[in-house]
């Protein structure tokens, strides 16, 4: 073979090789959740590839041992949005925060994502999953009082998809209606 065909050849094997992979990334879907719609239960007990991304570990800034602390990363949320993007095309869902600086961001970004969060009634409903599932009071009182300003700043978006959770439902219910 000569070398320009050794070339040629090799050219048209990288081409493949990224045509390949190309073909086999994932339709990621980014799927914002209100707390406690069952973000981690998927993660923990779906047979599909999902990352559940906590934004506290990008929001905060880190002391040496690598613990969150008080102080608010300046780099947040671009350094969420960098992870996200980064992983998409890698797994079928990536689970995001609900925090308004985040949608804000997937929205500036460019990033399609679907909001599930729960209907401005199930207020009870949802204090009681934050209890259940072992939430302390702050964070608890910090979303009671704030409820209907957020499903209401929530319900007046326009960007991404929104599914409202209906009485006894959790994202398990709605996944499949995620396109």
């Amino acid at each position: 073979m000569s070398r320009t065909t050794k070339k040629r050849a090799v050219s048209q094997n990288k081409r493949s090789v990224l045509l390949r992979g190309e073909l086999n990334m994932k339709n990621t879907k980014i799927i914002s959740g209100f707390p406690a719609i069952g973000k981690s239960f998927i993660f923990k007990n779906s047979d599909k590839s999902v990352i559940d991304s906590d934004s506290s570990e990008f929001s905060w800034a880190q002391d040496l041992d690598g613990n969150n602390t008080k102080v608010r990363n300046p780099r947040f949320p671009k350094n969420y949005i960098n992870y996200i993007q980064d992983n998409i095309g890698r797994v079928d869902f990536i689970m995001v925060s609900s925090h308004d600086v985040v949608r804000e961001a997937l929205c500036d970004n460019e990033i399609s994502y679907t909001i599930v969060y729960p209907d401005i009634s199930l207020k009870d409903e949802f204090l009681e999953r934050f209890i259940n599932r072992g939430n302390d009071k702050n964070f608890i009182d910090f979303l009671s009082i704030n409820w209907d300003k957020f499903i209401n700043e929530i319900s007046n978006e326009t960007y991404p998809t929104k599914i409202i959770l209906e009485k006894g439902q959790y994202l398990s219910d709605v996944l499949e209606k995620i396109k």
